[in-house]
């Protein structure tokens, strides 16, 4: 099991690092600005010494042109790596997480049914966030400081060999240092800085989805003083792992003034000796200072690192090692053009870790129908809800427009059956944008006019129009109002079938009839199949197939 979720992690981190080709530009613009750096001190220093020894400037001109240059291509280098590098992280984070997302898609809402949101919303926002730290903070910056270490070693050397050795010997001491350091004061805290965020996370999704609910029983306090907790272990982990990291950093910091005293101490005897003058033993001595400079992205790389990889594991934990059998994969063919028809026969179907929720369901749907599926609480209305949309995978016969749903992708399925759940999902918008979600090509005439065919129109005058908000999960609208909102989503969609589960859950019983009328008059032409324990106006639907314990009856 190790094993498996160390190659999975790994997968993630593969996933997160752009490919070389826009990656590569990034880094070379990096190992260029810290060149330059290096260069312009070296240049600097060698003609700081040499203007003090000499009476003209003239053999100087090429060391001052060099400071110049150094100077603004230092800069303009650095600019460009930013823009590369954040370029190239960014355009792979948009990647990475739209496919978390699509690997997630198959499982809801069946296979999402026990997970811990808060945990889930942390993983997608701010563990998959912190993956493009992987490029910018951690390959970057080590391969950049690399290359650098180990010109300035060379270059050293060719000027005084005791020299190159001293700063290669301090170099490696900072480095194991700066990692071996940081591993054992931080590592732990580091891992627990993903931990310690996804449960503040979490306390804070429970705390503001659940608010009424948590002070009309009296728990408001309990669930504050749990917010209050996470926030501070979060805090603790935090300054943990920063103690650590700035030991570190103090470490290579000190290395960088060791290994300039030991340079001057080995390369000033070459001075009696004439194998080295002036000029160039200030640039021995000063060249290690701003590789140290450099280096000093090795301490945040590792740390970045061990929260990086901390991040994967926690995105591996969300995402299932595989999927549940009971729930149907998007795999398939892509199909245009089906009609809203559908044909079960001995259909059956089970929840994940559940009961069987069909056991033998035989329904025919044909196109501009409308059928009442009735059945007691349990009897498995919404297991068919969830099993015709692609949600659940079938046993027995489903065609869809003649053809065999097994054979369809998920995403053909759910553009030919459209879905108006119990709990429509209402996002914290105006009325506009929640229905651009169906499709944000339509125009606001377009949506005044569906507005208009689900009984909203006139109520969206007097709110003020598409801008009215409709709050966060519909706290701003009725029951009923949400529903006809749905409606008029799948309506601008263009399903050629809609399935209204329960669409009278939490409406006043009074309004129900007129609600029921509405919604299925404004389908128009669809094939609609209605679930519901409650019977519709008499007349406004064809048929009626009830189910009992799974089965039709």
């Amino acid at each position: 099991m190790t094993v498996q979720r160390d190659a999975r992690v790994r997968d993630i981190l593969r996933r997160a690092q752009p490919p070389l080709a826009r990656f590569l530009p990034g880094l070379l613009w990096g190992v260029l600005s810290a060149t330059a750096a290096v260069s312009l001190l070296a240049v600097s220093g060698w003609l700081i010494v040499s203007a003090s020894i000499v009476d003209s400037l003239v053999p100087l001109s090429i060391a001052v042109v060099g400071v110049r240059f150094f100077a603004v291509s230092r800069a303009v280098t650095r600019y460009l790596e930013r823009l590369s590098g954040h370029d190239a992280a960014l355009r792979q984070l948009a990647v990475t997480r739209s496919d978390m997302v699509h690997r997630l898609i198959p499982l809801s809402p069946a296979g999402l049914g026990r997970t811990d949101r808060g945990r889930v919303l942390s993983a997608l926002v701010d563990d998959v966030e912190n993956l493009q730290n992987l490029p910018l903070r951690v390959v970057q910056p080590l391969a950049a400081a690399g290359v650098v270490a180990v010109g300035a070693v060379v270059f050293v050397t060719v000027v005084s060999p005791s020299a190159g050795l001293a700063l290669a010997v301090c170099l490696l001491v900072a480095a194991g240092a700066a990692v071996g350091l940081g591993w054992m004061l931080g590592s732990r805290a580091e891992t627990r800085v993903s931990l310690r965020r996804a449960e503040l996370s979490a306390a804070l999704v429970d705390y503001f989805g659940s608010l009424d609910v948590l002070i009309a029983y009296g728990a408001e306090g309990a669930a504050r003083e749990r917010v209050q907790a996470a926030d501070v272990a979060l805090r603790s982990s935090v300054t943990r792992a920063s103690l650590a990291q700035a030991i570190a950093a103090g470490v290579v910091s000190a290395m960088a003034g060791a290994g300039s005293v030991w340079a001057l101490a080995a390369a000033s005897s070459g001075l009696r000796t004439g194998a080295i003058d002036g000029p160039w033993l200030a640039v021995v001595v000063l060249v290690p200072m701003v590789v140290f400079e450099v280096f000093g992205a090795v301490p945040i790389a590792a740390a970045s690192w061990r929260s990086v990889r901390a991040s994967a594991r926690r995105v591996v934990d969300v995402l299932p090692e595989r999927m549940p059998d009971e729930l149907r994969s998007d795999d398939g063919v892509d199909a245009d053009g089906l009609e809203g028809s559908i044909r079960l026969r001995n259909v059956r179907a089970t929840w994940p870790g559940g009961a069987e929720g069909l056991r033998g369901v035989d329904l025919d749907l044909r196109p501009g129908e409308r059928v009442l599926v009735s059945g007691a609480s349990g009897a498995g209305k919404s297991t068919l809800a969830a099993a015709l949309v692609g949600f659940l995978r079938i046993e027995g016969e489903y065609s869809l427009g003649g053809r065999d749903a097994a054979t369809l992708s998920g995403p053909t399925l759910r553009s030919v059956v459209g879905l108006c759940e119990q709990r429509p999902q209402l996002f914290d918008e105006d009325i506009r944008q929640n229905l651009l979600f169906a499709r944000d090509t339509a125009s606001d005439d377009e949506l005044r006019t569906v507005l208009d065919r689900v009984g909203l129109g006139d109520w969206v005058r007097e709110r003020g129009g598409l801008d009215a908000r409709v709050g966060d999960r519909g706290a701003l609208v009725s029951g009923g109002q949400a529903q006809r909102i749905a409606l008029a989503r799948v309506l601008l969609r263009g399903f050629p079938v809609l399935v209204l589960d329960e669409p009278t859950a939490g409406v006043d019983p009074a309004a129900s009839d007129a609600l029921l009328r509405d919604l299925l008059e404004a389908a128009g032409e669809q094939s609609v199949l209605l679930i519901s324990h409650v019977a519709p106006p008499a007349g406004t639907v064809d048929r009626v197939v009830r189910i009992e314990g799974g089965l039709t009856v």
